[in-house]
Parts: C-alpha cells; sequence; structure tokens
C-alpha cells in the first residue's frame, strides 16, 4: 500500500535515494583504492556508470507514488542481484580471496529498504534473503564478516519495514481523526442553527398542539416526532449507531445507546453520553427489555410523558425511568404479584435480577415513580 504524495511515507523514499547516492559515493571510493586489485578494472568502471544511472533511475521512479509497485521493484533487485553476481568475474577470485569488498557493499541495500518501505517487515525480509543469499555464493571465504553483513541487511529489512507500516497506520488514524473533527464541528454548527430555529418551533407546534382534537393534534404530534429525531440526528445516538462485535455471540459488545434509543418520543426524552455505552449482548438486550416493561407501566398508569437516563459508572450502568405520574401505592407490588400480575416483578426486576443487576423503585402518591435498573458491566 503506498502512501499518497505528502504522506508520512514520503520522507522515507526521500531518506533511501539519500542513502543509494552516498552509498555509491562509498562504492567509488573503494574503486579507486584497489583498483590496481581488480581483474577487470574497465569493467568494474562500467558496472559503477550501471549502479549511478540505476541510482537516478529509482530516484525518480519511487519518487512517484504510482510507480511504486511491483514492476519496478523486481527491477531494482533484479539489477542488484546482476551486478551483485558480476563479482567474481570482475574483480576477481583471487582478489575476494585476499579481502577485496564485493561490488555492491552497501549500495545493495538499496531494494531490501525500498521493498520493506512499500511492504513492510515480509518483504523487506524477503529481498534481504535475497540479496544477502546472492552476495555468499559471489565470496570465496565465508567468514564470521560474512555473516555479520546478512544480519544488519536483515535487521534493516525489518526495522525499515516496521517503521513504514506504523507511519501508514499513523497516517490513516490521523486522517480518521481529521475526519470526525471536520464532522463533528459541522455537526456543531448545524446543531446550533437548528437548535436557534428548527428545534424551537417544533416543541412550540407540539406544546401548543397536543390538547387539540382532530388533524391539529396529529400534525403536533408529528412535529414532537420529528424534534426527537432531529435531537438524536444532532447527537449521534440513532439507532443505527448499535456497535455489534462481528462474533455474534452473547459475549459481543453491543451500545446500548442504540437499544435505548427507539424508545424516543415526542413523550420520551431519552439523555445518554455521548460516548458509546458497551455492554454485553445478553446484558443489553435484557436492560432493554426491562427499560421498555417500564416505559409500557408509564403509558398505561401514568401520563404516558417519561425522562430516561443511562449513567455509564464504569464497572456498572445505571438506566433510570422517571415519569410524573400519580406514584405507586404502599403495597401495590406485593398486591399485584399476588394476583398474578407480574409486570414489574418478572418483566423488570426479573429480567435485571437474571444478569446480576438490581432494581431501586422510588415513589410517592402524586410524585411521579423513579425506577433504577442497575447491571454490572461483566457479565456474571
Amino acid at each position: 500500500m503506498s502512501s499518497p504524495p505528502g504522506g508520512f511515507e514520503v520522507p522515507l523514499w526521500r531518506a533511501l535515494a539519500v542513502f543509494r547516492l552516498a552509498s555509491l559515493a562509498y562504492v567509488c571510493v573503494l574503486a579507486v583504492r584497489d583498483a590496481d586489485r581488480y581483474d577487470h578494472p574497465y569493467a568494474v568502471g562500467a558496472l559503477i556508470l550501471v549502479m549511478a544511472a540505476w541510482t537516478a533511475a529509482t530516484a525518480v521512479g519511487y519518487a512517484r507514488p504510482a510507480w511504486r509497485r511491483w514492476p519496478l521493484l523486481l527491477a531494482d533487485l533484479g539489477v542488484v542481484l546482476a551486478i551483485v553476481s558480476a563479482t567474481p568475474w570482475v574483480v576477481g577470485r583471487a582478489a575476494l580471496a585476499t579481502g577485496v569488498p564485493t561490488m555492491g557493499v552497501a549500495w545493495m541495500a538499496g531494494p531490501v529498504l525500498a521493498w520493506a518501505v512499500s511492504g513492510g517487515r515480509r518483504r523487506g525480509t524477503i529481498a534481504a534473503l535475497l540479496v544477502a543469499g546472492a552476495d555468499l555464493i559471489t565470496r570465496e571465504r565465508i567468514g564470521q564478516s560474512s555473516f555479520t553483513g546478512v544480519i544488519l541487511m536483515l535487521l534493516a529489512g525489518v526495522v525499515v519495514g516496521h517503521v513504514s507500516r506504523l507511519a501508514a497506520s499513523a497516517e490513516a488514524r490521523l486522517q480518521r481523526a481529521v475526519e470526525l473533527e471536520a464532522a463533528t464541528r459541522e455537526r456543531e454548527r448545524l446543531a446550533r442553527g437548528i437548535h436557534d430555529s428548527v428545534l424551537q418551533v417544533l416543541a412550540m407546534v407540539q406544546r401548543r398542539g397536543a390538547d387539540l382534537p382532530g388533524e391539529a393534534g396529529e400534525l403536533a404530534r408529528l412535529a414532537g416526532e420529528q424534534e426527537v429525531a432531529l435531537r438524536a440526528l444532532i447527537a449521534g445516538t440513532s439507532p443505527a449507531t448499535a456497535a455489534v462485535l462481528p462474533d455474534g455471540g452473547e459475549a459481543a459488545a453491543v451500545d446500548l445507546r442504540a437499544l435505548l434509543g427507539r424508545y424516543a418520543s415526542a413523550a420520551v426524552v431519552l439523555s445518554a453520553p455521548a460516548t458509546p455505552v458497551p455492554l454485553p449482548r445478553r446484558v443489553a438486550g435484557e436492560l432493554a427489555a426491562a427499560t421498555g416493561a417500564a416505559l409500557d407501566n408509564v403509558g398505561r398508569h401514568a401520563s404516558g410523558r417519561a425522562w430516561v437516563l443511562i449513567e455509564d459508572e464504569g464497572a456498572t450502568v445505571t438506566v433510570s425511568i422517571r415519569d410524573e405520574g400519580p406514584g405507586i401505592p404502599d403495597g401495590r407490588l406485593t398486591e399485584a404479584a399476588a394476583q398474578g400480575r407480574l409486570g414489574v416483578s418478572q418483566s423488570i426486576q426479573g429480567r435485571v435480577a437474571d444478569v446480576g443487576g438490581t432494581v431501586r423503585i422510588v415513589s410517592a402518591p402524586d410524585a411521579g415513580t423513579e425506577i433504577e435498573l442497575t447491571v454490572p458491566r461483566a457479565q456474571r
């Protein structure tokens, strides 16, 4: 995967061009020093010209993102292997036996670094093994210094490949962060404009027309629903934002905000954290079902208007449902359970207890009811 122009990998490609130029200069210095020891000094000069031309070609080629692909990478490796293979003839085996360096020296590490930058550690290791193997074959004697060069080339391929992948990953994350910041700013800008105009008008229509009969009341209800939908869109808490891990099991993480988001309406106000509230699938499902049962009771026994609050407390998650109804008289829940009406004891308390949670009900006559459902984040 190549980086776009201006990406984090660009400095690596520029550093590679500088390395090849510097290593070519080193080859020239050694060639001048050992010219009288070569079997074919003129052939050595011709090879140095080929190396210089190829250094210029790769500097131009790797500078263009569209060219950093297999044709150029394979050609780069082939040219270097050909020059390394020509070493025994142009330098001479006798000279090599006395310690004269091979033609490639440090310059032959160029394709190793190019492969590492373009494809990471794996490509860099493959190129290093091929080049190092060709270099060992050309030597008359293989000693400790020969293996030291091989190890250094392998390390260069691995390290540079790792740094290259880190750079690509950092660039991708930075790009996502920039896009998210831009989207957040745009959402905030739109939210300010919508809140100052559309939401206030919809809320006013809903309040003033809620008690009107016929089509006027229906329009007020629709206005209230659209207000809720717009608020959810601005806050980013749409039910479509459910985050489920791909394993699909009961332990999969589910965003509780998304499950409870479907209960939001003109009569039910949902308040949730700005960040996801992940819970195991089973825990989140039971908690959402218990919340739905509580809201059903609000619709049947209270005014239908309720406030739902999600609180992420780290080890536990609490959902509070509060209404402005007549309240629950003392002993009413026990009496209902004895009569076989198990809405609260089973649909709410039973569901929460099954996942290791607790239910707290606070109610007083003419003061409304508040139900707190608390579940542990780790499923028991």
